[in-house]
């Protein structure tokens, strides 16, 4: 009996994200850069689900004299804030050095970087990670949305509304004969 396939870990640079994402930016732009990381969260969190990654977000303090902070937003999809003076390349860079030996025990399948920081890249990659741009992180986040979206409408389509569409016409004809007193 095989093992399912270990998880991978998906470490997105949030900032970075928010300031290559024109959809982002804009909300940045517009309504301000909490609005832009809950735009970022909630795209995520569907994405996060329908590919299965355990995905943690990293966020700068960004000029705030707040220590760390971790909230967990799903079972998948957590949200980190560094400390005040911590980047967020630092703290993905720790994070891919500490998963490194799980990754060579297969506990995990691989540990994934999205930002368009080259240097980071560059680093990660020592660690054994991957890494995908900012652009390319959006297609596939927008890809997987029109995947679930059309994977939903399908199933939307083939039922009806009522609940006797949804079982087998022998059953139905006998439900039917049932009503009407015929056996």
């Amino acid at each position: 009996m095989s093992c399912p396939l270990p998880q991978a870990v998906l470490l997105v640079d949030g900032y970075n994200i928010i300031g290559a994402w024109s959809c982002l930016k804009k909300t940045r732009d517009t309504s301000g850069l909490e609005a832009a990381r809950w735009e970022l969260i909630e795209a995520l969190t569907s994405y996060t689900a329908f590919q299965g990654y355990n995905t943690q977000i990293v966020f700068d303090a960004q000029y705030q004299h707040t220590c760390s902070n971790k909230e967990v937003i799903t079972e998948l999809l957590s949200v980190y804030y560094t400390d005040f003076g911590q980047t967020a390349d630092t703290h993905i860079e720790k994070t891919c050095a500490s998963l490194r030996h799980l990754i060579v025990q297969s506990k995990i399948s691989r540990v994934i970087v999205a930002t368009s920081d080259r240097v980071q890249q560059l680093m990660v990659q020592g660690y054994g990670a991957e890494w995908i741009s900012a652009q390319q992180f959006c297609y596939d986040v927008e890809a997987t949305v029109c995947r679930t979206r059309h994977k939903y409408q399908q199933r939307k389509q083939s039922q009806g509304r009522f609940l006797a569409n949804s079982i087998d016409p022998k059953s139905r004809q006998r439900l039917a004969e049932l009503r009407m007193g015929l056996k």
